[in-house]
């Protein structure tokens, strides 16, 4: 077996004995990923902070990197990343910086390469699905209503903070719900 860093390395390309240990949860994402070609995980907004999701299996089936939306909805983002992983599924390369138009109301989203150092507060279920980083995760990033993003200066506060900035090293991100937990 090769030791090439570019080789898939998820529970589906490699058997890491445990297959029949997964969870009723682990063994959605794998029958996802099967029958779909990805997974979307839905993680609610609740007392600590908002809610986000993210993909699971679009690097494998695809060879695109896994996309992550913050701060809105989770059935919206829902819909929203299956639009995009559509996208990749169809032959489109998704990247950093990136910009797509039509995902979230007629409007733009941005795409940013997330920080590994992100990947353990955020991505549990995709880094027991892939065994190990790194696998691509971009983060979706959506405007106000006057479709400015929450990194540009003029965007309201509210907005500012209804998404992290996880292209940032966790030590450089503005202090505030996205980092109390770190």
């Amino acid at each position: 077996m090769s030791d090439d860093p570019f080789r898939c390395r998820c529970v589906l390309c490699h058997d890491y004995g445990d297959r029949d240990e997964a969870d009723r949860f682990g063994r959605k994402i794998i029958e996802d990923v099967r029958q779909h070609g990805w997974h979307v995980v839905m993680v609610p907004e609740d007392e600590i902070g908002p809610g986000f999701a993210y993909t699971i299996g679009l690097s494998h089936t695809h060879g695109a990197p896994e996309l992550a939306m913050f701060g809105l909805d989770v059935h919206a983002m829902h819909r929203m990343l299956n639009k995009l992983g559509a996208k990749a599924a169809a032959g489109a390369a998704l990247a950093d910086g990136q910009r797509h138009p039509d995902v979230v109301d007629g409007h733009h989203v941005a795409l940013r390469q997330v920080d590994l150092r992100w990947y353990r507060t955020f991505f549990g279920r995709a880094i027991g699905f892939y065994r190990r980083p790194p696998f691509p995760v971009l983060q979706v990033a959506w405007p106000d209503v006057d479709d400015r993003f929450h990194w540009e200066e003029r965007t309201e506060e509210r907005h500012r903070e209804s998404q992290p900035q996880l292209w940032l090293p966790p030590s450089e991100h503005p202090v505030g719900i996205w980092t109390t937990e770190l």
